[in-house]
């Protein structure tokens, strides 16, 4: 598959470079990355940033199981976080550097990813989430975005140390409007 570049009001969603592997590994240097991506290499090096960046991005997009965006302000700006679509798996996963937080930037990209998918994948109709418990801000996004709350339970993704600790899990069916749903745990 191609890669896509996706536009919002305020942001570039396009498959990260590889002149963005220093911002992204400072980005990942912030300990809470290490607690709530859990299956990331911590602690997290430019060689991690260059394999992701320079094998990985493009190998999920030529094989379609793997889509993955670095968020952008514009077209040339910094890598600001990242947001990926898992096919094969049915979900969407993301991250947002600490400086970029709070001004609603994850929830406008997941929501255009979200979009996509739907357009795209005309057969589908259910798009999952999962966080560790306990990440708030990641469920605050998801909640934000239309996704409804399912429970908790292990999460699907191995962890670094090869366990499954317990996860928050929602979805984002066809027919939701987007809209915030009630019974999340925040």
């Amino acid at each position: 598959m191609e890669p896509v570049a996706l536009r919002t009001e305020r942001l570039v969603l396009s498959p990260a470079r590889l002149d963005d592997v220093d911002h992204a590994t400072a980005l990942l240097q912030e300990p809470v990355m290490g607690t709530m991506l859990a299956s990331l290499p911590w602690p997290y090096t430019r060689e991690d940033s260059e394999f992701y960046i320079g094998r990985m991005v493009p190998a999920g997009w030529a094989s379609g199981e793997a889509l993955s965006w670095a968020i952008r302000e514009s077209e040339d700006g910094p890598q600001l976080g990242d947001i990926g679509w898992r096919p094969p798996r049915g979900d969407v996963g993301f991250w947002l550097g600490a400086p970029s937080r709070g001004r609603g930037y994850m929830t406008e990209a997941l929501r255009a990813v979200v979009d996509w998918v739907f357009e795209t994948t005309p057969e589908l109709d259910r798009i999952g989430w999962e966080a560790v418990a306990g990440n708030v801000a990641s469920a605050r996004v998801a909640r934000a975005a239309g996704f409804r709350y399912d429970g908790e339970r292990p999460v699907e993704v191995r962890f670094r140390d090869g366990s499954f600790p317990n996860g928050w899990h929602a979805h984002r069916l066809r027919s939701d409007d987007g809209s915030a749903h009630e019974g999340w745990p925040l």
